[in-house]
């Protein structure tokens, strides 16, 4: 990457940077599923030597063998950044989305735990470690249920946002009112205890560290518990509807080169976030 110069990766993508752009960002074209898939299982697999890392007994007995593990994947995960980083027209916009921040997660602790000491520092060589998990992320890039169910969320995120103010002015509500009829001698110390309570309530947890002791008190809380109940169906509603819309609608792995947008349309000449023209390459290999 330092053989390339900055006007050079910010021109159109041509030649070997476009053949490795197809491989590593479309997931339509056959290199780019199967690259996919052997992604898939590293990432499945180095999350579970992180996992086996924090048994006692299987560290004591394999640490060497795990050690190596670790940096197998490091170095893998680490050519794969740099790859994508060099494909991209604008790879400054790449490492500061989302996925170019998990992807760097996934690298960056391992070189930072040779860095810092065990003993005597601000931060411990195991939360470091405990890092190594956001790995799992990955998939996300990887798999296209994520992508829709994503897709899902954005798309019915002000419905949501409603429906959780409408959820917090009745606990406030219902809070402040258990507090003027229950009181602090049965354990309503405060609105904000007293709120605490009808959050766990009306999501039906019911920790039973508090309790209402008067009749009026107990007809408030059963209240609270039958409207959690249609309350927990409203924002799955929301969100199926959504999801159903996106399945009604076929979309594609495309990625638009400037702002790295996916889920085009299958026929789509354009991108749907920034308007610049969408390569027409991952189309064709599809349907061949």
């Amino acid at each position: 990457m330092a053989n390339l110069k900055a006007d050079e990766l910010d021109k159109p993508l041509t030649g070997w940077r476009l053949r490795l752009y197809t491989i590593i960002f479309e997931a339509d074209t056959l290199a780019g599923r199967r690259f996919d898939q052997v992604l898939i299982a590293v990432i499945l697999a180095s999350v579970a030597v992180v996992m086996a890392d924090s048994v006692g007994h299987i560290n004591d007995r394999f640490h060497g063998w795990l050690m190596l593990a670790e940096w197998f994947f490091t170095l893998v995960f680490t050519l794969e950044y740099v790859a994508r980083l060099i494909c991209v027209r604008h790879p400054w916009r790449y490492a500061l989305s989302f996925y170019g921040v998990v992807d760097l997660l996934a690298v960056l602790p391992t070189y930072l735990a040779l860095l810092v000491p065990e003993v005597g520092v601000l931060i411990d060589v195991r939360v470091l470690r405990l890092l190594r998990v956001f790995r799992v992320f990955k998939l996300t890039a990887y798999v296209s249920e994520y992508q829709a169910l994503g897709q899902a969320l954005r798309a019915s995120q002000r419905k949501i946002m409603v429906f959780l103010v409408a959820v917090l002015m009745i606990v406030l509500v219902a809070g402040t009112l258990m507090y003027v009829v229950e009181g602090p001698a049965n354990g309503y110390t405060s609105i904000p205890t007293a709120v605490y309570w009808a959050i766990t309530t009306m999501t039906t947890v019911g920790f039973g560290d508090i309790t209402p002791k008067t009749d009026f008190g107990r007809l408030i809380a059963s209240a609270m518990m039958l409207l959690g109940w249609g309350t927990l169906a409203v924002p799955t509603g929301i969100v199926t509807a959504e999801m159903t819309y996106a399945r009604r609608a076929p979309v594609t792995t495309r990625t638009c080169h400037e702002c790295l947008t996916e889920g085009h349309m299958p026929d789509a000449n354009y991108c749907r976030h920034c308007g610049a023209r969408l390569p027409s390459y991952a189309r064709d290999e599809a349907q061949a």
